[in-house]
């Protein structure tokens, strides 16, 4: 016993001569003072000597233990000293730093402006899964097999079955399945396309889609509507146009554009969504009958729509989280 004593004393003088910090000092204690430290477990192999010798190493055990808790508190209280020494001083008298509050990103404004408008329209708000089956995003839709937006140089496929979706238009082919008419709705939220990355087009973008179908649903209802959208949106001496177009879903269809100017370049006309009457071919797909009813549907990229506004060259600057951007909104 005598041996060990000497033996662990002579340890805590050699390594508590070379703690510099709290940390190595927090270390040394675990070591030494906790439960299964070498100190502690001194006295657990005391509680095994003989009734003739406990008195003797009683006494040098409570002495050594004293003596190395005395030497161990003093080395703390000289750290924690030098450390609060060392610690940074709050100057009160300093004035206070403004907080800088973030705000909706352009995209998330203008998102939530055309939601705003086409609710006041009379329009509800629904949302889908980003993660769609080919069925919803394509064979509902009445896209043939062989179009090309089924190729992979468009969609963005996981599987042969599974794709991340190219347009909120699933969402209209799960609301015409689960509501019968009238409906009138709007599908915002994110879509994704395999494209390459330019000033006017990106792999991820926002969508907002619009469905009504009702009885005796006509075209001109879907310029009227789209009309009113686009005065509220951009003013009322906004310069547009309607153009023939094509789309698998749709017949007839048309894509609106308005006339844009960009800071510094030549104005030119910009398409900012497509629309037409819903083919007949969807309406069977999900249940409907055409011949008792028609709709309109029409989609936009938000996107499109920020750049227009804000007269905004590239649309690449939209995602590139830059401060010196984004606070301007």
């Amino acid at each position: 016993m005598q041996e060990k004593i000497s033996a662990i004393t002579g340890q805590f003088n050699a390594e508590l001569a070379l703690v510099t910090d709290l940390k190595s000092l927090e270390e040394l204690r675990i070591k030494f003072f906790s439960r299964n430290g070498s100190i502690s477990l001194l006295f657990e192999d005391f509680k095994n000597l003989s009734k003739e010798e406990k008195p003797k190493y009683g006494q040098l055990l409570n002495q050594m233990k004293n003596s190395c808790q005395a030497q161990f508190d003093s080395l703390k209280e000289k750290l924690e000293s030098a450390a609060e020494d060392n610690r940074e001083r709050i100057d009160l008298t300093l004035p206070g730093r403004k907080k800088t509050l973030g705000s909706s990103h352009i995209i998330t404004q203008t998102m939530e402006e055309i939601i705003n408008i086409f609710a006041g329209l009379g329009f509800s708000v629904h949302n889908g899964p980003e993660l769609e089956s080919d069925y919803y995003n394509f064979g509902a839709l009445n896209f043939p097999d062989d179009h090309p937006a089924r190729d992979m140089q468009d969609t963005f496929f996981i599987n042969k079955d599974f794709l991340l979706r190219t347009h909120t238009s699933p969402v209209q082919v799960r609301l015409m399945e689960g509501k019968k008419p009238p409906i009138r709705a709007i599908m915002p939220g994110k879509v994704y396309r395999n494209e390459a990355l330019s000033y006017k087009s990106y792999c991820l973008f926002h969508q907002v889609e619009g469905l009504y179908v009702d009885k005796n649903v006509t075209f001109a209802e879907l310029k009227g509507t789209l009309l009113s959208f686009i005065k509220t949106l951009y003013g009322e001496d906004v310069k547009y146009r309607f153009r023939a177009s094509f789309f698998p879903f749709t017949e007839p269809s048309a894509e609106v554009d308005i006339w844009w100017e960009p800071k510094g370049k030549p104005g030119r006309w910009m398409e900012i969504m497509g629309c037409g009457m819903v083919d007949p071919n969807v309406l069977k797909n999900v249940g409907l009958d055409p011949d008792i009813y028609s709709g309109y549907a029409f989609g936009m990229g938000v996107e499109r729509q920020v750049l227009r506004k804000y007269n905004i060259p590239d649309i690449r600057i939209l995602f590139d989280n830059d401060k010196r951007f984004l606070t301007q909104f």
